[in-house]
Protein backbone atom coordinates (compact mmCIF):
# COMPACT_ATOMS: atom_id res chain seq x y z
CA UNK A 1 0.00 0.00 0.00
CA UNK A 2 1.50 3.35 -1.00
CA UNK A 3 0.65 6.66 0.51
CA UNK A 4 1.77 10.10 -0.67
CA UNK A 5 1.57 12.58 2.21
CA UNK A 6 0.94 15.82 0.31
CA UNK A 7 -0.70 17.72 3.18
CA UNK A 8 1.97 16.68 5.68
CA UNK A 9 4.83 17.82 3.49
CA UNK A 10 3.37 21.16 2.45
CA UNK A 11 2.14 21.99 5.95
CA UNK A 12 5.50 21.12 7.49
CA UNK A 13 7.27 23.39 5.03
CA UNK A 14 4.81 26.16 5.82
CA UNK A 15 5.74 25.82 9.50
CA UNK A 16 9.49 26.30 8.95
CA UNK A 17 9.57 30.10 8.80
CA UNK A 18 7.36 30.20 11.89
CA UNK A 19 9.76 28.27 14.09
CA UNK A 20 12.37 30.97 13.50
CA UNK A 21 10.02 33.93 14.05
CA UNK A 22 7.22 32.49 16.17
CA UNK A 23 7.86 34.87 19.03
CA UNK A 24 7.86 37.99 16.88
CA UNK A 25 4.92 37.20 14.60
CA UNK A 26 1.65 36.65 16.42
CA UNK A 27 -1.91 37.66 15.63
CA UNK A 28 -1.36 37.31 11.87
CA UNK A 29 -3.48 35.97 9.03
CA UNK A 30 -2.02 34.57 5.82
CA UNK A 31 -3.04 32.80 2.62
CA UNK A 32 -0.84 30.28 0.82
CA UNK A 33 -1.11 28.52 -2.51
CA UNK A 34 1.21 26.84 -4.96
CA UNK A 35 1.82 23.55 -6.71
CA UNK A 36 3.26 20.18 -5.71
CA UNK A 37 4.22 17.67 -8.42
CA UNK A 38 5.30 14.08 -7.88
CA UNK A 39 6.05 11.07 -10.05
CA UNK A 40 6.57 7.46 -9.02
CA UNK A 41 5.99 3.87 -10.13
CA UNK A 42 5.15 2.61 -6.62
CA UNK A 43 6.14 -0.96 -7.40
CA UNK A 44 4.46 -1.00 -10.82
CA UNK A 45 5.80 -0.58 -14.34
CA UNK A 46 4.08 2.72 -15.18
CA UNK A 47 4.63 6.06 -13.45
CA UNK A 48 1.83 7.86 -11.66
CA UNK A 49 2.00 11.66 -11.85
CA UNK A 50 0.16 13.77 -9.32
CA UNK A 51 -0.40 17.53 -9.23
CA UNK A 52 -1.52 18.88 -5.86
CA UNK A 53 -2.57 22.55 -5.52
CA UNK A 54 -3.39 23.57 -1.93
CA UNK A 55 -5.22 26.72 -0.84
CA UNK A 56 -4.35 27.29 2.82
CA UNK A 57 -5.74 29.90 5.21
CA UNK A 58 -3.78 30.34 8.41
CA UNK A 59 -4.31 32.38 11.56
CA UNK A 60 -1.81 32.68 14.41
CA UNK A 61 -2.59 34.35 17.71
CA UNK A 62 -0.88 34.07 21.07
CA UNK A 63 0.14 30.44 21.52
CA UNK A 64 -2.32 29.12 18.93
CA UNK A 65 -2.05 28.40 15.22
CA UNK A 66 -4.99 27.34 13.05
CA UNK A 67 -4.95 26.24 9.42
CA UNK A 68 -7.46 25.05 6.86
CA UNK A 69 -6.32 23.60 3.53
CA UNK A 70 -8.65 23.06 0.57
CA UNK A 71 -6.77 21.36 -2.29
CA UNK A 72 -7.24 20.60 -5.96
CA UNK A 73 -5.69 17.36 -7.17
CA UNK A 74 -5.00 15.81 -10.56
CA UNK A 75 -3.69 12.28 -11.09
CA UNK A 76 -2.50 10.59 -14.28
CA UNK A 77 -1.46 6.95 -14.28
CA UNK A 78 -2.70 3.45 -13.42
CA UNK A 79 -6.21 3.34 -12.03
CA UNK A 80 -5.16 1.29 -9.00
CA UNK A 81 -3.14 4.14 -7.47
CA UNK A 82 -4.96 6.62 -5.21
CA UNK A 83 -3.29 9.76 -3.79
CA UNK A 84 -2.82 9.61 -0.01
CA UNK A 85 -4.00 5.98 -0.04
CA UNK A 86 -1.96 3.85 -2.37
CA UNK A 87 -2.10 0.98 -4.83
CA UNK A 88 -5.16 -1.23 -4.48
CA UNK A 89 -4.26 -4.87 -5.01
CA UNK A 90 -7.48 -5.89 -6.77
CA UNK A 91 -8.32 -2.64 -8.63
CA UNK A 92 -7.90 -2.15 -12.37
CA UNK A 93 -4.56 -0.71 -13.43
CA UNK A 94 -5.93 0.78 -16.67
CA UNK A 95 -4.50 4.21 -17.48
CA UNK A 96 -6.63 7.17 -16.43
CA UNK A 97 -6.56 10.90 -15.74
CA UNK A 98 -8.84 12.26 -13.02
CA UNK A 99 -9.02 15.59 -11.22
CA UNK A 100 -11.11 17.40 -8.66
CA UNK A 101 -11.27 18.61 -5.10
CA UNK A 102 -8.93 16.79 -2.73
CA UNK A 103 -9.28 16.04 0.97
CA UNK A 104 -9.76 19.12 3.16
CA UNK A 105 -7.33 19.27 6.11
CA UNK A 106 -7.92 21.23 9.34
CA UNK A 107 -5.03 21.75 11.76
CA UNK A 108 -4.81 23.28 15.24
CA UNK A 109 -1.47 23.83 16.98
CA UNK A 110 -0.75 24.89 20.55
CA UNK A 111 2.69 26.12 21.60
CA UNK A 112 3.68 24.62 24.95
CA UNK A 113 7.11 26.28 25.08
CA UNK A 114 8.18 29.30 23.03
CA UNK A 115 11.30 30.71 24.64
CA UNK A 116 13.31 33.50 23.05
CA UNK A 117 16.02 33.05 25.68
CA UNK A 118 16.62 29.33 25.11
CA UNK A 119 15.57 29.24 21.46
CA UNK A 120 13.35 26.23 22.14
CA UNK A 121 9.84 25.83 20.71
CA UNK A 122 7.63 22.83 21.52
CA UNK A 123 4.25 22.46 19.83
CA UNK A 124 1.42 19.94 19.92
CA UNK A 125 -0.83 19.61 16.89
CA UNK A 126 -4.10 17.93 16.05
CA UNK A 127 -5.18 17.28 12.45
CA UNK A 128 -8.36 16.12 10.79
CA UNK A 129 -8.40 15.08 7.15
CA UNK A 130 -11.96 15.16 5.88
CA UNK A 131 -12.82 12.63 3.16
CA UNK A 132 -13.97 15.22 0.64
CA UNK A 133 -12.05 13.83 -2.35
CA UNK A 134 -14.09 11.82 -4.85
CA UNK A 135 -13.61 8.16 -3.96
CA UNK A 136 -15.07 6.95 -7.25
CA UNK A 137 -12.51 8.96 -9.22
CA UNK A 138 -9.75 7.47 -7.09
CA UNK A 139 -8.84 10.85 -5.57
CA UNK A 140 -9.26 9.71 -1.96
CA UNK A 141 -10.71 7.06 0.34
CA UNK A 142 -13.88 8.95 1.23
CA UNK A 143 -13.10 8.50 4.94
CA UNK A 144 -11.95 10.93 7.63
CA UNK A 145 -8.47 10.52 9.16
CA UNK A 146 -7.15 11.88 12.46
CA UNK A 147 -3.61 12.61 13.63
CA UNK A 148 -1.81 14.03 16.64
CA UNK A 149 1.83 15.09 16.76
CA UNK A 150 4.49 16.87 18.78
CA UNK A 151 7.15 19.08 17.21
CA UNK A 152 10.34 20.42 18.77
CA UNK A 153 12.45 23.25 17.34
CA UNK A 154 15.81 24.48 18.60
CA UNK A 155 17.23 27.73 17.26
CA UNK A 156 21.00 28.30 17.22
CA UNK A 157 21.44 31.85 16.00
CA UNK A 158 20.92 31.67 12.23
CA UNK A 159 20.40 27.90 12.24
CA UNK A 160 17.66 25.68 13.62
CA UNK A 161 16.99 21.96 13.97
CA UNK A 162 13.55 20.42 14.31
CA UNK A 163 11.78 17.13 14.66
CA UNK A 164 8.23 15.80 14.70
CA UNK A 165 6.67 12.56 15.91
CA UNK A 166 3.03 11.72 15.37
CA UNK A 167 0.38 9.03 15.16
CA UNK A 168 -2.31 8.80 12.48
CA UNK A 169 -5.65 6.99 12.71
CA UNK A 170 -7.13 6.10 9.33
CA UNK A 171 -10.85 6.06 8.80
CA UNK A 172 -12.04 2.86 7.15
CA UNK A 173 -13.92 2.85 3.88
CA UNK A 174 -15.08 -0.05 1.66
CA UNK A 175 -12.19 -1.00 -0.60
CA UNK A 176 -9.54 0.57 1.66
CA UNK A 177 -8.11 -1.17 4.73
CA UNK A 178 -5.29 0.83 6.30
CA UNK A 179 -3.29 0.32 9.47
CA UNK A 180 -2.85 3.21 11.87
CA UNK A 181 0.75 4.40 11.79
CA UNK A 182 3.45 6.34 13.58
CA UNK A 183 5.30 8.92 11.52
CA UNK A 184 8.07 11.42 12.08
CA UNK A 185 10.52 13.85 10.55
CA UNK A 186 13.92 15.36 11.26
CA UNK A 187 15.43 18.41 9.65
CA UNK A 188 17.50 21.54 9.82
CA UNK A 189 17.31 25.05 8.41
CA UNK A 190 19.94 27.76 8.07
CA UNK A 191 19.40 31.47 7.39
CA UNK A 192 21.67 32.43 4.51
CA UNK A 193 20.79 36.10 5.02
CA UNK A 194 17.86 38.09 6.39
CA UNK A 195 15.65 37.10 3.44
CA UNK A 196 16.74 33.57 2.50
CA UNK A 197 16.94 30.27 4.41
CA UNK A 198 17.57 26.72 3.20
CA UNK A 199 17.59 23.25 4.68
CA UNK A 200 16.67 19.58 4.50
CA UNK A 201 13.96 17.30 5.92
CA UNK A 202 13.83 13.51 6.28
CA UNK A 203 10.31 12.02 6.55
CA UNK A 204 9.50 8.50 7.74
CA UNK A 205 6.17 6.72 8.08
CA UNK A 206 5.34 3.14 9.00
CA UNK A 207 3.81 0.87 6.38
CA UNK A 208 0.03 1.14 6.20
CA UNK A 209 -0.43 -2.51 5.18
CA UNK A 210 1.21 -5.91 5.53
CA UNK A 211 2.31 -5.92 1.88
CA UNK A 212 3.56 -2.34 1.80
CA UNK A 213 6.77 -0.88 3.16
CA UNK A 214 7.69 2.22 5.19
CA UNK A 215 7.67 5.54 3.39
CA UNK A 216 10.99 7.40 3.34
CA UNK A 217 11.47 10.80 1.74
CA UNK A 218 14.23 13.40 1.64
CA UNK A 219 13.39 17.03 0.90
CA UNK A 220 15.62 20.04 0.30
CA UNK A 221 13.98 23.46 0.50
CA UNK A 222 14.62 27.15 -0.01
CA UNK A 223 12.55 29.88 1.67
CA UNK A 224 12.72 33.48 0.51
CA UNK A 225 11.12 36.47 2.24
CA UNK A 226 10.26 38.84 -0.61
CA UNK A 227 9.01 41.64 1.67
CA UNK A 228 6.88 42.02 4.80
CA UNK A 229 3.76 40.76 3.01
CA UNK A 230 5.09 38.06 0.68
CA UNK A 231 7.31 34.99 0.93
CA UNK A 232 8.15 32.14 -1.45
CA UNK A 233 9.05 28.53 -0.72
CA UNK A 234 10.46 26.00 -3.18
CA UNK A 235 11.42 22.39 -2.53
CA UNK A 236 12.57 19.20 -4.22
CA UNK A 237 12.15 15.67 -2.87
CA UNK A 238 12.91 12.05 -3.58
CA UNK A 239 11.87 8.79 -1.97
CA UNK A 240 12.87 5.15 -1.66
CA UNK A 241 10.83 1.96 -1.79
CA UNK A 242 7.45 1.20 -3.33
CA UNK A 243 5.61 3.49 -0.90
CA UNK A 244 7.33 6.71 -1.97
CA UNK A 245 7.47 8.80 -5.15
CA UNK A 246 10.62 8.64 -7.23
CA UNK A 247 10.91 12.43 -7.32
CA UNK A 248 8.93 15.61 -7.00
CA UNK A 249 9.05 19.37 -6.54
CA UNK A 250 6.88 22.18 -5.30
CA UNK A 251 6.58 25.94 -4.92
CA UNK A 252 4.39 27.88 -2.48
CA UNK A 253 3.62 31.60 -2.30
CA UNK A 254 2.34 33.16 0.93
CA UNK A 255 0.72 36.55 1.49
CA UNK A 256 0.62 37.88 5.06
CA UNK A 257 -2.13 40.33 5.98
Amino acid sequence: MIKRKFPHKTLLLLMLPVCQTAIAEQGTFSLTSGIDFSSGKYGGSTATEVIYIPFTARYETGDGLYKLTVPYISITGPGNVTPNIGRAVYASNAARTDAGMGDVVATATRSLINSAQSGIVIDITGKVKFGTADKFKGLGSGANDYAGETSVYKIFGRASVFGTIGYKIFGQSPGYTLNNTFYGSLGFSNKIDDQVSAGMIYDYRQATSSWGDPQKEWTIFLNRKINKQWKMQTYFFTGSGISSPDFGAGAMLTQIF
